[in-house]
């Protein structure tokens, strides 16, 4: 190749960098400005963005895996490319051009193309009454030490709503938020308290590596992006133990299942675990955004607070029957799932129908109407 030919393929290639990058551009401001949750970019599609739980299209022409890969050249770092290469999938975060949206990003490969999956994060942190969340959920930001699990399916709202809280402590309170995340999403302002925010690959090799050596950086209250295996459980256990705040992460879809699951997570000693978990769990936060009339999300929301009869049915590993006890507890601020949709009914944002659909025991909502 000559040098003449060279310099026209660097001209060509950046030619087409620049074509990417307005397109781009142009896509994320369609998202943050339609309120998008998310955007698509899948080869053989027209771009795809999420608005209140439906995919829509973006632009009417389809992505070409060229396309796509100047799209990923231009949001992943050249470190994040190269793991995307070896494992086939990769998470980071982006912030685009002129600060317009930051994003939760995943690249991974559909029959052998590259694929991209943005997530806005909003660039400003919600309080939790502008969330539409019950006013008991502030006051876990309260607890000295213990475990506060907010859980649910994915893209049900779980960080947006640790992220408040966290962000309530750090705008009132003088203590050290340490965060560990996969990857790191919602950046904190400077407020009372001192935040370090710890990104898996960037800043530590592991959640089992970080939360080990956690205690040795002097914590009030920490975040774990999401509980995932048995060291990671242990350890916040242990965290909590040791006079600690710490807010997790689970991919569970009940305040009963959620404990279950997290002691199932233990093959070995669980009736140990069990009494761990009696003594440190604080609540437990099981949340769904449900599409509502005119447009918009609001969630319903579980929440159990550990009482004395929760702590003892934990440790008999009673599960099944702490639904009965957040049934009967809501004059100590607990809330069925079935009674957050019953108020979404009566408040006109959804009709029954919806409300049963996102129910476990849709017969009982009726119940609360």
């Amino acid at each position: 190749m000559t040098d003449m030919q060279q310099n026209q393929n660097n001209i060509t290639q950046q030619n087409q960098k620049l074509d990417a990058n307005k397109i781009l551009n142009l896509m994320i401001q369609e998202v943050v400005g339609r309120e998008a949750s998310d955007l698509h970019l899948v080869p053989n599609y027209p771009p795809m963005i999420r608005i209140d739980g439906i995919l829509y299209p973006l632009l009417k022409d389809t992505l070409t895996p060229q396309m796509i890969n100047a799209f990923m050249q231009i949001i992943a770092p050249q470190e994040k490319i190269a793991e995307f290469e070896v494992n086939k999938e990769v998470d980071f975060s982006y912030t685009s051009a002129e600060n317009l949206g930051r994003f939760r990003v995943n690249l991974y490969y559909t029959q052998n193309k590259p694929a991209i999956a943005m997530r806005r994060i909003p660039l400003r942190i919600k309080e939790l009454a502008q969330l539409h969340l019950p006013q008991v959920i502030s006051e876990f930001i309260n607890y000295p030490s213990g475990i506060v699990l907010v859980v649910g399916p994915t893209g049900c709202g779980k960080t947006t709503t640790i992220a408040s809280l966290i962000n309530q402590i750090n705008m009132t309170m003088p203590k050290h938020i340490i965060t560990i995340e996969d990857p790191i999403e919602y950046i904190f302002p400077k407020g009372q308290a001192l935040v370090s925010q710890r990104e898996i690959g960037r800043d530590t090799l592991g959640f089992k590596l970080a939360l080990r050596s956690v205690l040795r950086e002097d914590p009030d209250v920490v975040f774990v992006g999401e509980i995932r295996d048995t060291d990671t459980a242990a350890t916040a256990l242990q965290v909590a133990e040791t006079g600690h705040l710490v807010f997790a992460t689970l991919h569970t879809n009940s305040a009963p299942q959620t404990l279950e699951r997290y002691v199932a997570l233990f093959d070995k000693g669980q009736e140990v675990v069990r009494s761990q978990l009696a003594s440190v769990l604080r609540a437990v936060v099981s949340q769904r955004l449900i599409p509502v009339t005119g447009g918009g999300m609001r969630p319903a929301v579980e929440v159990l607070i550990a009482n004395d009869a929760v702590k003892n049915l934990i440790r008999e590993a009673k599960y099944y029957q702490i639904d009965n006890v957040i049934k009967t507890s809501i004059n100590q601020g607990m809330i069925p799932l079935e009674f957050s949709l019953a108020q979404l009914v009566k408040n006109g944002y959804i009709d029954l129908k919806t409300a049963q659909t996102y129910s476990l025991y849709p017969q009982e909502i009726a119940n609360w109407l």
